[in-house]
């Protein structure tokens, strides 16, 4: 481990670094799941499981055999969300209006990027996929990425006073007031896709907090009702320990820890915009288990609450921005983001701009990838350089 001190500044010089990696691939690069974009992919007949095999090797591989397949580094609409996200925090911290042009020039980005064939803003990823929800395309749009780039339009919003911000925002709202949603009598579950209803805890949260933040400021209160209802849908449902399932359906019961990150953020969003108490107990109890569960003793982030490997960066990204973001609410939180974080900086990255993917106990596959792990690192650090020196008094 290195022994150097992880001080705020520290943490400041490595967000730069990976600024300057992700602008030099003009902000293109691999992700995890990108393996349908090979040449092999019409040998799959379209058929979902040897697509899905081809996905997984990819995706798999313990070296990068992408540039061997024809999978090329590609646009990433959540990297420039997350991009946008974290220049925005650098610029509360230290009102430097570089960030702030940066920050405004992914924004316009992405309004240029939406998915075009839905009137209301919403964005996807730039590749095909399957999955275990089935399969959708480069032009179906996901809660996921919607709520969290729409976050970043609201930061820009809390930033400037720009109204232009919050139209946009609105609109990603607007969107997912129209998806399906799983009416039940213990609240209703948004929707993960567009054209079917999928019922996953992660994606309704997320959506639920970002409808609430956006209603803060436009005073919508049909998004309230629906936030408080998908809330209550998952916070019903939580389980005894604290934790959620991914999903309720039997395929969906497993437990992670990025994806337990979202609930715990998307839950404080709501709360923090909405004021409303009920849900407070859940939030303590989820992210208690949170704090116990899914870290080793010296900073490590473990992906699943009962088993450490693989170490992914999506994991350790997810960690530091959630732990750092309770800072200030629960007592060690702050510290043990700090701990990952330096964890991470000395076993995971190449200290010259680049986070590997993942770490397995004999093998790290370094591809680094610009969503997950570039960019969600890059706004990560930034939150955790907000929270150190606020916590110093610097804020």
């Amino acid at each position: 481990m290195n022994a150097e001190p992880l001080t705020a500044e520290r943490v400041l010089a490595t967000v730069r670094k990976i600024q300057e990696w992700v602008e030099t691939r003009d902000y293109r690069g691999y992700e995890p799941f990108d393996g349908l974009s090979s040449w092999l992919r019409p040998l799959a007949f379209r058929r979902e499981l040897p697509q899905r095999l081809l996905q997984q090797f990819v995706k798999l591989s313990p070296f990068n055999v992408r540039p061997l397949l024809g999978v090329n580094p590609k646009d990433s609409t959540k990297g420039r969300g997350y991009m946008a996200w974290g220049h925005l925090l650098l610029h509360r911290q230290r009102p430097d209006q570089q960030d702030l042009e940066k920050a405004v020039e992914c924004l316009k980005w992405l309004d240029g990027h939406k998915v075009p064939r839905f009137a209301h803003h919403s964005w996807s990823n730039h590749y095909d996929f399957v999955g275990r929800g089935g399969e959708y395309t480069s032009n179906d749009p996901i809660i996921v990425w919607t709520s969290l780039i729409g976050h970043a339009y609201v930061e820009a919003f809390e930033a400037t006073g720009s109204a232009w911000f919050l139209s946009i925002a609105q609109s990603a709202c607007d969107w997912i007031m129209e998806l399906p949603r799983d009416r039940t009598a213990t609240g209703d579950c948004l929707s993960y896709f567009a054209d079917r209803q999928a019922s996953v805890h992660n994606a309704n949260m997320l959506g639920a907090g970002f409808l609430a933040r956006t209603a803060k400021h436009c005073g919508r209160e049909d998004y309230v009702r629906a936030a408080r209802s998908a809330m209550e849908y998952s916070c019903r449902r939580q389980r005894p320990d604290g934790s959620w399932w991914y999903g309720e359906e039997d395929k969906y019961h497993w437990i992670d820890n990025f994806h337990t990150g979202y609930n715990l953020d998307g839950l404080k969003e709501y709360l923090d915009a909405t004021g409303d108490e009920a849900f407070r107990p859940h939030l303590e109890k989820g992210l208690q288990f949170f704090v116990e569960n899914f870290f080793e003793d010296d900073g490590c982030p473990k992906y699943y609450h009962d088993r450490t490997y693989p170490v992914d960066i999506q994991c350790a990204a997810q960690a530091i921005d959630t732990l750092a973001t309770f800072g200030r609410e629960m007592p060690g939180c702050l510290e043990l983001a700090t701990r990952v974080a330096a964890w991470t900086m000395s076993n995971m990255w190449d200290g010259r701009g680049a986070f590997h993917y993942r770490k397995y106990p004999l093998l790290t596959v370094k591809t680094p990838m610009l969503h997950w792990g570039q960019a969600t690192m890059f706004k990560a650090l930034s939150q955790l350089s907000v929270a150190l020196r606020a916590a110093r008094g610097n804020l």
